[in-house]
């Protein structure tokens, strides 16, 4: 026993020491390998480079693609600043060689514990070499690449050199690369005049742009910030005093109004830094590399977009827009007039949200139909109490009604039939996402935790003009390197979202917001049908964001006016991003004028007047004349199939007839579609049409007796009566009780 367990130790630690000297081997032979690319001076040390794209002809886009143009000199920054970054990503920076070995042991423990390569121990020296030089992927090929072009770098600059180079290609965020263009635009300052707690923001930042903006994610920046001061007092480059003085201090960004606002929301840069993410690579590479971008950019529609932006440009307020070819799920055009980059920021979507979260849903689960009523009425759920504009309720109203006016209880109401969670799965599946506190009726409003972006909202109206289907919409189309050969090509991959009985029932409604609604500013355009969308979030202080999404039958166009800071501005959905729309739509050509009619679509005749009565969608009967019917819409799937019992059967007579005072009182019920003839004692006496009320009618009474008619008839679709009657005998006794006080009167 003992020599068979001699002898599984002995072959286990043979087959360890195999596979580390395989490994050890595998590592040797690729170092040596990759010791032989060459470092790119021109990458460590160029202020400024472009980068080439194409629009969808293959044209050259003839915008600015410059980056990275200002540059700072290492001498001319004050210590505090230099020491921020080096307290904080590089504490050993002027003591090793370029590798930091106890951080990498350190690294490769923690790693091993999570099994997953989390941390890198990168230096300063190697994340000059990442962005310069490298993909972004963490692969162990990567990282030997990574340490034998570190150790080329060390070897040939010197130590201020590299830390120079560093912090003029690092990205900081909203288009800034390099710590010149970061100070300008954060603090609108030189990087030489940074005082001790703008470093360590700028320095805090770098880890992650997004993350720790302190535009978009202020508490995290704060945050990083403060641990940068904290690391900057351990490693004695200041004081105490001076470390508590400056974590009391906010943050104080002065963000710059530069001319480059254009270029930040510009259709180049959107598709620059998606390119970036596609190839894994700072921007900067991209332009050493070569790399050259052909993207979806239609140079009609987006000179039009950025005409109608600029033609309809609010004083201080920021405004952006975004045109998505539904079927390609190309994004065609896009601007943005913002000091900030608006592509990524979420917003409240306002009621812009209710097609896609609650009445598209409600079509595909059944639930509704265009007519169906809804009851619009003051309601409160647990402590939620919703209200509709200026606090009015409409009483009964139709899903195309409450959709076009954009009426707030029945979209609460549709959601509460369809469920939340059911809700949110289909916006989910159209890109939109949510916190996991988003779980209450508000969000049938837009009442979201953190919103979505003007991109995703837009895109998810994509749904709408392709039956149904979705994909994530880009600006890319396909990626060459510096040899003309192909390194990416866009490939969609729809997924069914809807029915497209639910969606052209959807667009259909939202033509009539588009012809008569909150969009009504449309109803001029006739160039090809349109169904729009307007959503508007406000406070007690006036309104923050006002949206447009419009849809073509090929493509979608999605507006936003707003600020970030949540000033509030005169804006509406139905105002200024819908006259952005318009005159948009106005300058561009359209391959398609109508939207298609799904098979799945039908038309029924209701019987209006049980629409209206009983507010019940039910099939009119055949006999039913017209003026008593409507043409709605329905899927096949959700047709009603109850015919109603109007002019089907004798007219009923809902009456009393009494006799006071010599007076015959009689009361009637009427019913609109009936037509009644009073006849007392055979004789005509009234005729009584088109009322829907209870009606009081008297009449004189001196006879001892008479007889009361009533006829009530209709007249059916072949010109055939339906008639019933009723009659009352009615005795006086008011001259017998009149005698008798007569007789006691000469008493």
């Amino acid at each position: 026993m003992k020599k068979n367990v001699k002898r599984c130790l002995i072959f286990l630690a043979l087959t360890i020491t195999f596979a580390i000297t395989l490994c050890a081997s595998v590592i040797s032979v690729n170092y040596l390998k990759f010791t032989k690319i060459p470092l790119n001076a021109q990458a460590l040390t160029s202020p400024s480079l472009s980068i080439i794209l194409f629009d969808n002809e293959n044209r050259e886009i003839q915008e600015d693609n410059q980056f990275n143009g200002s540059f700072c000199r290492l001498e001319d920054l004050s210590p505090h600043t230099k020491n921020a970054f080096i307290s904080i990503e590089d504490k050993e920076f002027y003591k090793h060689k370029g590798i930091n070995k106890k951080r990498i042991i350190k690294a490769m423990l923690n790693n091993l514990k999570s099994f997953k390569l989390k941390e890198g121990a990168s230096t300063i020296s190697q994340q000059l070499i990442k962005n310069t030089h490298l993909s972004g992927e963490k692969t162990f090929t990567r990282k030997l690449k990574e340490v034998a072009l570190t150790k080329k770098l060390e070897k040939q600059f010197s130590k201020d050199e590299i830390l120079e180079s560093y912090l003029n290609i690092i990205f900081f965020g909203n288009n800034c690369y390099g710590l010149e263009s970061a100070s300008n635009y954060y603090f609108s300052k030189s990087a030489k005049d940074l005082n001790l707690q703008e470093s360590c923001t700028l320095a805090g930042m770098i880890k992650s742009p997004a993350k720790y903006s302190p535009i978009t994610n202020y508490d995290n920046c704060l945050n990083r910030r403060n641990l940068v001061l904290k690391e900057m007092a351990k490693d004695g480059h200041i004081s105490l005093d001076e470390k508590l003085l400056a974590q009391s201090k906010p943050i104080d960004l002065n963000i710059s109004k530069r001319e480059a606002s254009e270029k930040l929301n510009s259709y180049t840069q959107a598709a620059i830094d998606e390119a970036s993410k596609i190839l894994d690579m700072p921007a900067k590479q991209l332009a050493l590399s070569g790399y050259k971008i052909h993207t979806y950019c239609n140079q009609e529609k987006q000179e039009a977009l950025k005409n109608s932006l600029k033609k309809n440009h609010i004083e201080d307020v920021s405004n952006c827009a975004i045109a998505i070819n539904s079927k390609q799920h190309a994004v065609e055009a896009y601007y943005g007039n913002s000091n900030l980059k608006l592509l990524d920021i979420k917003r409240q979507p306002a009621s812009c949200i209710k097609p896609l979260l609650v009445f598209a849903p409600a079509f595909n689960e059944g639930i509704i139909s265009p007519d169906t009523q809804i009851l619009d009425e003051k309601i409160k759920i647990g402590e939620y109490s919703p209200a509709n504009v200026n606090n009015k309720f409409s009483g009964y109203v139709s899903i195309t009604d409450a959709v076009k006016n954009s009426i707030n209880i029945p979209a609460i109401k549709v959601l509460s039939y369809i469920g939340v969670d059911c809700a949110k799965q289909y916006c989910e599946k159209l890109g939109i996402t949510f916190d996991s506190n988003d779980n209450s009726y508000a969000l049938a409003l837009g009442g979201m935790t953190y919103g979505t972006t003007l991109k995703d909202l837009t895109n998810a109206y994509t749904v709408f003009n392709n039956r149904g289907n979705y994909d994530k919409c880009v600006f890319v189309k396909y990626i060459t390197d510096s040899n003309n050969r192909l390194v990416y090509v866009h490939k969609p991959q729809e997924i069914s979202v809807f029915r497209d009985d639910a969606t052209y029932l959807m667009t259909n409604i939202l033509q009539e917001t588009a012809k008569n609604g909150t969009a009504r500013k449309l109803s001029t355009f006739s160039a090809c049908e349109v169904s729009s969308k307007t959503g508007t979030v406000g406070n007690k202080n006036g309104n923050t964001d006002a949206y447009n999404i419009t849809y073509t039958p090929d493509e979608v166009v999605g507006v936003w006016y707003g600020n970030l800071d949540n000033s509030p501005s005169p804006l509406a959905g139905g105002n200024q991003p819908t006259q952005a729309v318009l005159d948009y739509l106005s300058n561009i050509t359209f391959e398609n004028k109508n939207f298609e009619i799904p098979s799945s679509v039908t038309t029924a005749k209701i019987d209006s007047l049980e629409l209206e009565k009983n507010h019940r969608l039910v099939l009119a009967s055949p006999y039913a004349p017209s003026r008593y019917t409507q043409e709605s819409l329905f899927s096949r799937f959700n047709m009603p199939t109850e015919v109603s019992l109007n002019f089907l059967e004798k007219p009923k007579i809902n009456a009393t007839a009494t006799a006071q005072n010599n007076q015959i009182v009689l009361v009637l019920k009427a019913e609109k579609h009936i037509g009644y003839q009073i006849y007392k004692d055979e004789v005509p006496y009234q005729n009584i049409k088109d009322k829907q009320d209870t009606l009081t009618v008297r009449l004189p009474f001196n006879e001892k007796e008479c007889r009361l008619k009533i006829v009530a008839n209709y007249s059916i679709e072949n010109e055939e009566t339906l008639e019933s009657e009723k009659t009352f005998t009615l005795v006086n006794n008011q001259k017998t009780q009149i005698k008798s006080n007569n007789q006691k009167w000469y008493i």
